[in-house]
């Protein structure tokens, strides 16, 4: 993710939480896909794909974070996409268009929490998953 580091407004965090997402444009009875988030901040969430998704794509998203009991949804748009370095997977960058007041402060104390515990370095906070 070289070169988009200069064009943040927010710390990310380093996390690896359950991300489900589906197009915007797909019908409400489509299955949303399941995968890992890379990173996470207030204003997007990065994660691998197996599936290219065309810039500026909305996506719905429902992130899973441990601290909390029902899942954060949002809407995003795809800011860039790259392949993965390996395999036929995608590394997919997304900007939050529409979140909630209550699921964006609940994102904000999750990258707060993260932020406390652990080392930065160059904006980035590098996490291990904390186990309770």
């Amino acid at each position: 993710m070289e070169g988009h580091d200069n064009h943040r407004k927010f710390s990310r965090v380093t996390t690896h939480i359950p991300v489900k997402y589906r197009k915007l444009t797909d019908p409400v009875d489509v299955t949303k896909t399941g995968t890992i988030t890379r990173n996470l901040s207030e204003g997007g969430i990065h994660f691998k794909a197996n599936e290219f998704i065309s810039m500026a794509c909305r996506l719905i998203l429902e992130m899973d974070m441990p601290m909390f009991t029902k899942p954060v949804k949002a809407i995003s748009k795809v800011a860039w996409i790259r392949k993965a370095r390996s395999g036929d997977d995608y590394e997919i960058g997304n900007q939050f268009l529409e979140i909630s007041k209550q699921d964006k402060a609940l994102v904000s104390e999750y990258v707060n929490s993260l932020t406390m515990y652990n080392d930065t370095t160059d904006g980035n906070v590098v996490s291990g998953e904390k186990s309770d």
